[in-house]
């Protein structure tokens, strides 16, 4: 297998399940762990270009929602007022530390664009949402070595 055309397919499905883009939950999951069972590459390379474009994806997320934060009311706004306020008022009550359960399917991504909205400070949001990937990212792969063996 060309790893080159590989790597690229796992950046791009990794970059898409991380954004808010309605796409397959947990698929970067899926698309790291076909890899990892194919023995595409290296393990760590596989989980880290995984984890860089699903950071990326959270990032690309928190910079839409910082910058249309003014647009909620806005009809075409992709979260409804009563879902964004329940969303701001959970994100006010936990804190930012609920940036750490960034690699749960669906909640994960609307977290991100919440701290966006809520202008949270991006050094800690990087932080946590790559820790909080590495996490999902890493116990997928090693639940695989663990049930594959390879």
């Amino acid at each position: 297998m060309d790893a080159l055309p590989a790597f690229l397919g796992l950046f791009a499905t990794s970059f898409i399940a991380g954004t808010f883009l309605p796409f397959l939950p947990g698929s970067s999951e899926m698309a790291m762990a076909g890899l990892l069972a194919a023995q595409a590459g290296s393990p760590v390379a596989i989980v880290a270009t995984a984890v860089v474009a699903n950071v990326t994806g959270a990032t690309f997320n928190y910079l839409v929602g910082r910058n249309v934060a003014n647009l909620g009311d806005r009809r075409w706004f992709p979260l409804s007022p009563a879902i964004l306020e329940r969303a701001s008022s959970g994100f006010e009550r936990y804190g930012i530390w609920a940036l750490a359960l960034c690699w749960l399917p669906t909640f994960g991504d609307a977290i991100t664009v919440i701290a966006g909205l809520l202008k949270a400070d991006f050094r800690l949001f990087l932080a946590l949402v790559l820790a909080g990937k590495s996490f999902g990212h890493g116990a997928v792969a090693l639940g695989l070595t663990w049930i594959v063996g390879f």
